[in-house]
C-alpha cells in the first residue's frame, strides 16, 4: 500500500468525561478550554472538500484527554452517527503494537533486538542466504531489508487463503530489489514475521497476545485485533471507496494472515488510552497496590522504538505546503520519525481498503493526536493533522485546509486518467483465444488460471479469491484484466511472451493506471506455464 501511503496523491468536541482506565486507573479527562473551539467547522469543511462520509479524532496533551469525538455518520446514505466508541480499521499503525509487543519481550529478557530472526524462528529464510543469516529484529522493524516497493504483498492482499507460515515460507522465493540495509523501502512482510516471533514466544496467537499484554491493561476493551473479532459490533465505521469514480460502501478485506502489520480496529476513546501510554514511555496510568509504578515496557525501549534505525530520503512538498517539509526522516522501530517546524514527531499512517489513519505523537510536548476516517483519504488526514499541530503547539494557525486542497488538485492534474490503456496500434493476438487458456505459476505467488467460461475469458489468482477478471485484447498478446470486484481499482495489463514455436512462456502483468497501490506487486510476477509430468 505503499501508493496509498502518499498523502497528498489518489487518497468527539463537547467532549464527555472518559470511564476510567479498566485495569490501567483513570486518566484525566476533562475537557480542556484549549480545544479549537472552531474545530467541528474545520472537520466538516474537511468531511466536505474530501467527500470524507466520517471521522473520528482523538487529542491527548500533558496526560489529559483533549477530544475523543466523531463527526459525520458511518456510512453513506445512513444517519447513525460517528462517537467516541465507533471502531475504525487502523491498517498498519497496528505495527506499533507488535513493536510494543517485541519490546516487552526485551524487557523480559527472552530475545533481543539484534538477535538473528533464525534464533527464534529457525526455519527463516530469504532469497539472499547472507540475509537470511544477518537479518534481525531490529531489521524486521525498520524498513531495509531489501525487499521492493509492494514485494510479495500480493501474498496477503487482497485478502488471500495463504497462512501466516505459507507467507513466511514464500519469503525465500521472492527476490530483494536492493542490498540488505542499504535503503528505505516501505514494507508490510517482515511484520508478519515478527509477529509471528511473539505469538512463538508468548505461546498465543498475536492477537491473544496483544489483548492479554496491551488491551486489557490499558482499558481498551472495544478495540480488537482482526475483523473476525469485530464482525458482531453495531457501532462501527463502514468502508468507503471511490469505484468507477463515485464513492460508496466497499467490502471489507479480512487479512488474518497479516494481523501483525494490519489487524487492530480501535476508537477514539481507545486510542486516546494507547497514545497516554505512548507517550508516558510504557507506564501505566496509575501505580500498583503496593504503589509502585506499573509499566507495560520501560523507558529504554521506548526510546529504542523512537530512535532513528534507516534513513528516509526528505522529499520536497508541493509548494503550498513548504512550510511542513522535514529537516530529516527516519524509520523507527514501528514508528516513522520526522519533524514538524522543528519539533520531532514519532507517526504513522494506516491504509486499508476505504479506511485510512494516522497517529502523531510529539514526545517533548507530551501531545498525540489520531485521525480516523471512513474513506481513502489523505489530504484530509493531512489538513487536520497540521490544523492541530499548529494549535497545540502554539504555532501560528495557517489555513492548511485551503492548502491542502490546491495541493492535491495540483497533484491530480498531473496525475494520467486512471484506467486508460496506453494507444498504440492495433493488431490481432498470435494464437486463438483459447490457445492463451491454462494453468500458470509464479515461484512466490503460486498459482493463476486462464480459463473460457460461457464466452467469457477469465484470468483468476488461486489464492486471492477477489482477483478473478475478464481479459479484454487491447493489441498483439497484450489484454487488459479489469477485476469483477470494483473496489481494488486495480486493472491491469496481462502480456503473454511465446516461444520460438509458438507456445507460451510467460504471462506478466502491469498496472493499467500509475495510481495503482504498489502493494498490487505486479511487477514481480512472473507466470510460467504449467505443463504435465511426461506419461511414463
Amino acid at each position: 500500500m505503499q501508493q496509498r501511503q502518499q498523502l497528498c496523491s489518489p487518497t468527539r468536541l463537547a467532549c464527555a468525561l472518559l470511564l476510567v482506565f479498566g485495569c490501567a486507573g483513570p486518566v484525566a479527562a476533562e475537557v480542556a478550554s484549549a480545544v479549537p473551539h472552531e474545530l467541528q467547522a474545520d472537520v466538516e469543511r474537511v468531511r466536505k472538500m474530501f467527500d470524507v462520509p466520517g471521522i473520528a479524532i482523538a487529542v491527548v496533551k500533558d496526560g489529559k484527554v483533549m477530544v475523543a469525538r466523531g463527526f459525520g455518520v458511518r456510512k453513506l446514505g445512513e444517519a447513525a452517527p460517528v462517537d467516541a466508541q465507533t471502531l475504525f480499521e487502523i491498517a498498519a499503525n497496528s505495527k506499533a503494537f507488535t513493536a510494543a509487543m517485541l519490546a516487552m519481550l526485551v524487557d523480559e529478557g527472552k530475545l533481543g533486538w539484534d538477535d538473528p530472526v533464525t534464533k527464534h524462528l529457525p526455519d527463516f529464510q530469504m532469497y539472499d542466504p547472507y540475509v537470511t543469516r544477518e537479518i534481525t529484529i531490529r531489521d524486521l522493524l525498520s524498513n531495509r531489508s531489501g525487499l521492493g516497493v509492494g514485494a510479495g504483498d500480493l501474498l496477503w492482499w487482497p485478502s488471500s487463503t495463504f497462512s501466516v507460515d505459507e507467507i513466511i515460507h514464500q519469503l525465500r522465493y521472492i527476490k530483494p530489489a536492493f542490498s540488505f540495509r542499504s535503503r528505505y523501502t516501505y514494507e508490510y512482510l517482515p511484520y508478519i514475521v515478527a509477529g509471528k516471533i511473539v505469538a512463538e514466544k508468548r505461546g498465543q496467537p498475536w492477537g491473544d497476545a496483544v489483548r492479554e499484554r496491551i488491551l486489557t491493561p490499558l482499558g481498551m476493551t472495544r478495540t480488537t485485533t482482526s475483523l473476525a473479532e469485530s464482525a458482531g459490533v453495531a457501532d462501527q465505521a463502514a468502508p468507503h471507496a471511490s469505484i468507477d469514480g463515485k464513492l460508496g460502501v466497499v467490502k471489507r478485506q479480512p487479512m488474518a494472515n497479516a494481523a501483525a502489520a494490519m489487524g487492530i480496529s480501535t476508537s477514539a476513546e481507545d486510542i486516546a488510552k494507547w497514545m497516554t501510554l505512548l507517550l508516558d514511555a510504557g507506564k501505566l496510568a496509575a501505580p500498583g497496590a503496593d504503589g509502585k509504578e506499573r509499566r507495560l515496557f520501560s523507558a529504554a525501549q521506548s526510546r529504542e522504538m523512537w530512535t532513528p534505525q534507516t534513513p528516509i530520503r526528505v522529499n520536497e512538498p508541493k509548494p503550498q505546503l513548504a512550510a511542513t517539509r522535514a529537516n530529516f526522516a527516519a524509520s523507527g522501530l514501528g514508528f516513522e520519525l520526522n519533524d514538524y517546524k522543528g519539533v520531532k514527531l514519532a507517526s504513522h499512517r494506516g491504509w486499508q481498503f476505504g479506511a485510512y489513519s494516522m497517529v502523531v505523537l510529539a514526545p517533548s510536548a507530551r501531545l498525540g493526536i489520531a485521525i480516523m476516517t471512513n474513506a481513502e483519504s489523505g489530504p484530509a488526514l493531512n489538513a487536520l493533522r497540521y490544523r492541530l499541530l499548529d494549535h497545540y503547539l502554539g504555532l501560528p494557525p495557517s489555513d492548511w485546509i485551503a492548502a491542502v486542497g490546491e495541493a492535491a488538485a495540483a497533484s491530480r492534474e498531473q496525475e494520467p486518467a486512471r484506467g486508460q490503456p496506453e494507444g498504440g496500434a492495433k493488431a490481432p493476438p498470435s494464437l486463438a483465444r483459447a490457445g492463451y487458456d491454462g494453468e500458470y505459476r509464479d515461484p512466490w505467488y503460486g498459482g493463476a488460471v486462464v480459463k473460457t467460461v460461457g464466452g467469457k475469458q477469465l484470468l483468476s489468482f488461486s489464492r486471492t479469491p477477489d482477483m478473478t477478471g475478464e481479459l479484454e485484447h487491447l493489441r498483439h498478446d497484450t489484454f487488459i484484466v479489469r477485476w469483477q470486484e470494483r473496489s481494488l481499482n486495480a486493472d491491469a495489463y496481462v502480456t503473454f511472451s511465446l516461444n520460438p514455436d509458438g507456445g507460451i512462456e510467460r504471462m506478466r502483468l502491469a498496472p493499467l493506471s500509475d495510481d495503482t497501490d504498489t502493494s498490487f506487486d505486479f511487477a514481480d510476477l512472473v507466470f510460467t506455464p504449467v505443463r504435465p509430468a511426461p506419461a511414463r
